[in-house]
């Protein structure tokens, strides 16, 4: 089994408003990924909303960026919002930015991955969960690395970190350090212990949403996800217990 870094494990939340990201930092989160529209996967914010949470919590906050839902194949058009985007988040103090992107083929799309790279200079790049798309995980993760991509995030494949928990191991194993594996997909209090277990890594992203009601919405849909402070730090406790026996 891959050993454990001597620091205590990240927990990132996935996080959609102000109030989700003060709720998330007070509840023991590490690192927050900003975005909009998480019903339909995560979508790009605004910059008033960065903004706003940069002056809200004290914690690297990355943005995503994804200009609309389904696939993540982009059009030249979309590639420009994206790459403006991220020029702008940079501007305003992101901490780095999210994204997925691939090609026609269904491999990377490394003419992309290599302008965002360009944007964010020092400043972290992560590959969210399109990599979960991939044919052949293995030379993806290959061609990040070669993109100097900081971080991805994968459930290995599977519909939760924990069922894809031995395709994540390996994907640890290939990595070697070269790039960081973020498991997320499912992530709760009762089976986080499991998976790090079962996978070796020494951090863990999850959304930890519940659904709130607006009552004006009788037009559209009248609920929408916030994050769920209890179980942020349900998930913070058993990390840190866990953690805290390993040593």
């Amino acid at each position: 089994m891959t050993t454990f870094s001597e620091k205590p494990a990240v927990l990132e939340a996935c996080v959609a408003s102000v109030a989700d990201a003060v709720a998330a930092a007070q509840s023991g989160a590490d690192r927050l990924e900003l975005n909009v529209g998480i019903e339909l996967g995560g979508l790009t914010p605004t910059v008033g909303l960065l903004e706003q949470v940069k002056d809200a919590v004290d914690l690297p906050v990355l943005v995503m960026l994804r200009p609309r839902a389904g696939g993540f194949c982009y059009s030249a058009l979309e590639k420009r919002v994206m790459v403006r985007d991220a020029h702008v988040f940079m501007e305003r103090g992101a901490d780095g930015v999210v994204i997925g992107a691939l090609a026609e083929n269904g491999l990377i799309d490394h003419e992309l991955i290599e302008r965002i790279r360009e944007v964010c200079q020092e400043r972290e790049l992560v590959f969210h969960r399109a990599f979960d798309l991939l044919r052949k995980q293995s030379e993806g993760l290959e061609k990040l690395i070669e993109l100097d991509v900081d971080r991805v995030l994968t459930s290995g494949g599977e519909a939760s970190a924990l069922a894809g928990a031995g395709g994540i191991l390996e994907l640890v194993k290939i990595a070697n350090g070269r790039i960081s594996i973020l498991p997320g997909g499912g992530v709760r209090a009762a089976t986080v212990v499991e998976m790090l277990q079962k996978t070796g890594c020494t951090q863990v992203h999850g959304t930890f949403k519940v659904l709130k009601t607006d009552p004006a919405g009788n037009v559209c849909e009248g609920s929408f996800p916030v994050v769920d402070p209890d179980e942020v730090k349900a998930v913070r406790y058993v990390l840190d217990r866990y953690c805290s026996d390993r040593h």
